[in-house]
């Protein structure tokens, strides 16, 4: 059974200060609530990792970095080495946002390579993919998606299918107020599930979380987890509040359980 992974992808907010304080308050939570079919994540920046890993140590609740660099070691100032993660006790890393593609340039070739190197080290790469809005009123969609899953994952091997998280967002969803709905969202999750399918074989795809990014709040989860491909959401400005974050981990419990009100 795959895990509903709520991921909370915090970009360049919170300091020291609000980073302490809102793991403290999600401590809390997973000390009165606890799924072991949901994840709670989060990805502070780069200078409070260390502080969240120690605050959430010990409870059921995964610490992620934003981003890694494609390469090992060496002179390449400012980047941060997936070694130099995993010595951080992190379990997992974002790669590929759209962010990065759009404002860094990055290639399906470069997050190939930072997905090797995450692999290598023991950890989870969360590998981003979607469109812009031109491309989907152009009615490009999936050709796009899936030359990103195409220029990602080309050679990648996997074992499992635990070791890799795929995350849906189209880029015309992020921060715009504006959002798949959850049938459009499970049409391309399909689409994916179906390309991990044809590369890996059913039993590695069938074990693959994929997630929904794209303006996810409380008020449009349960609906996005219900379809059969959202395996959980990748979740920017709602996942700020320590409110909203907790009442989306609420929502994802009572789907997993299967509860009527969802």
């Amino acid at each position: 059974m795959r895990k509903t992974i709520i991921a909370g992808n915090w970009k360049m907010n919170k300091d020291a200060s609000e980073t302490e304080e809102f793991c403290v308050e999600l401590g809390l939570y997973l000390g009165r609530h606890n799924e072991d079919r949901v994840l709670p994540l989060i990805a502070p920046g780069f200078p409070f990792l260390t502080r969240a890993l120690e605050i959430l140590s010990g409870l059921p609740a995964a610490v992620a970095a934003q981003d890694v660099s494609s390469h090992a070691a060496g002179a390449y100032t400012g980047e941060v080495a997936a070694d130099q993660l995993r010595s951080l006790g992190l379990s997992h890393c974002i790669v590929g946002h759209s962010e990065r593609r759009q404002y860094h340039s990055e290639t399906d070739a470069e997050i190939r390579a930072k997905l090797l190197q995450l692999k290598k080290s023991g950890l989870i790469p969360i590998v981003c993919v979607g469109e812009s809005l031109a491309q989907r009123e152009n009615g490009e969609t999936e050709q796009v998606v899936l030359a990103q899953m195409s220029g990602c994952f080309e050679q990648v091997d996997l074992e499992t299918g635990r070791e890799v998280v795929v995350a849906y967002e189209p880029v015309w969803a992020i921060g715009t107020g504006k959002t798949a709905t959850a049938e459009q969202a499970q049409e391309v999750h399909g689409i994916i599930r179906d390309w991990l399918l044809q590369r890996y074989g059913a039993d590695i795809a069938g074990r693959i979380s994929i997630l929904y990014g794209g303006s996810v709040k409380p008020g449009n989860l349960a609906e996005l987890l219900q379809q059969p491909d959202i395996d959980g959401g990748l979740i920017g400005g709602a996942s700020l509040q320590i409110a909203d974050f907790c009442a989306m981990l609420d929502t994802a419990v009572q789907v997993v359980r299967g509860d009527s009100e969802c």
